[in-house]
Formats: structure tokens, sequence, C-alpha cells
């Protein structure tokens, strides 16, 4: 929704379509990881715990707003369905329309990512002295499966849509407002560029609105 087509609704008709939007099971995730990020310091137990979590949010798909599985027939999209008011984590739905695919990128954060609907392929990457090079095989993340990027673990990777022909979705979660972190994008000879993500909806989904 844009928002000159929420300022077209009128207040009690923009309310109640929020309230459609009430996830019982991403608000539980939510307060799991902002207990983990104000209560925990080591990155390593945060992501763990964060893990966990996500695999009960990612075990069903019966929860995410129709608004935020919308897909663009051009780009992918990112959309925002929670983000901390410290900037100390954010969660992403990723909605992959057919074949789409990302460049080779980095997340300067952890980021923990669990596979909704649908499946991708992630392929990770590391830095050589002539550019950027594979590291190992692809994965394909099928709905419930969950994977972690990080400077431990690996921080470059670059994912596509698994399918040609229809969309996949899959639920991110990073340690820190990813859509405001300077990142960087890889070419083939090792040329970097710097990018702001941003994010694709106007509008958050109100998790604490009155279940109807």
């Amino acid at each position: 929704m844009t928002p000159t087509a929420a300022g077209s609704r009128t207040s009690t008709e923009f309310q109640q379509g929020r309230r459609t939007e009430v996830s019982q099971k991403l608000l539980a995730f939510v307060a799991e990881v902002t207990r983990c990020v104000e209560n925990v310091q080591d990155e390593v137990i945060v992501v763990s715990r964060v893990r966990k979590a996500m695999s009960e949010l990612v075990s069903t798909d019966d929860w995410l707003p129709e608004t935020m599985a919308l897909s663009d027939p051009k780009f992918y999209q990112q959309h925002l369905l929670y983000g901390d008011p410290l900037d100390r984590f954010s969660v992403v739905s990723f909605v992959w329309g057919p074949g789409q695919q990302t460049p080779v990128h980095d997340h300067s954060v952890w980021g923990v990512i669990g596979m909704l609907r649908g499946s991708e392929i992630n392929q990770r990457y590391g830095r050589t002295a002539y550019g950027m090079d594979p590291i190992g095989g692809s994965e394909r993340l099928e709905p419930g499966d969950v994977e972690i990027v990080s400077e431990a673990v690996g921080d470059i990777h670059q994912v596509r849509n698994a399918f040609d022909d229809r969309v996949s979705i899959s639920i991110h979660c990073y340690g820190g407002n990813i859509g405001r972190i300077r990142r960087h994008v890889f070419k083939d000879l090792g040329e970097t560029q710097e990018f702001v993500s941003g994010y694709s909806n106007a509008l958050t989904p109100n998790l604490w609105a009155p279940a109807q």
C-alpha cells in the first residue's frame, strides 16, 4: 500500500485493515529477539537463540500478512515486518518473484534466514586476489530450513529463487536496521559497490492491534 492509497481510505477502514495483519507468532518472535539483544552480549549465543526462534516462526506458513507477501515482476521485494526502535535488529520478508536473484553481496551484521514458502538457492563467496570465488557448493533452502550469515561463518553470498514459475518467500532477521546499513555488492573482478537497500513497503504490520 502506498501513502497515496492509504490516504484515500477513512480512518476506520484503515484501522480495520491493519487489524487483519495481526500476527501473534511474529510478535512472539520479536519479543524473543528483543530479550536476546537486551540481555546477551555474546553474538554467538544471540544468533543461536534467534536461529531457534526463527525455526519455530517458519515451521508453519499461516501468519505472514498478504501485504508482506507481495512480489514485483522486476525486483525482489524487501518488506520490513519489524524494526527495533534502537536499530538493534530488523525482521524482513524477502519475496522472490520467479527467477529473481541478488548480486553477490555482504551484510555487515549477523543474519538469520528462515525459508517460509517455496525454495531458494544460496551460494557463499570468498574474496581472493583475483576477485570473488564460490565457497563450496550451493545450498537449497526448503520451507522450515534456517541459514546464518555472519563474519564468523561467512557474510558474502548470492541468493536466487529456486523456481522460474512461482514466488518464494524467506524471513530474515538481522543484527541491525538492514535497510539503513551501508553494504557492498561485489563484481566479477573484485570491484565493490556500496549500497543501501532500503525497504519495499511504506507501512509495517500492526503487531499490537487486538485480534478479531
